[in-house]
């Protein structure tokens, strides 16, 4: 099995983890997983309303109160 593609949005504001992703999964589509680290929790909202729409998986991992994980599987 294929390890994830992180993508790191630590410290970056909202829509800014949401963005990253969009342009990682524009630029590897042929991949099914995906790790982002974010800090923001307002990521928690972006990120699950998005996969939702577009019928992804994803598993939420709260690290701290400032670090959030999600695994994505398109």
């Amino acid at each position: 099995m294929t390890l994830p593609i992180e993508i790191d949005a630590l410290g970056k504001p909202c829509p800014m983890p949401l963005l990253l992703l969009k342009k990682q999964l524009k630029k590897t589509p042929d991949l099914k997983q995906y790790l982002l680290k974010a800090s923001d929790p307002n990521s928690q909202i972006d990120i699950a309303r998005y996969c939702h729409i577009h019928s992804y998986r994803f598993q939420l991992e709260k690290i701290s109160a400032s670090e959030f994980h999600y695994l994505i599987e398109t």
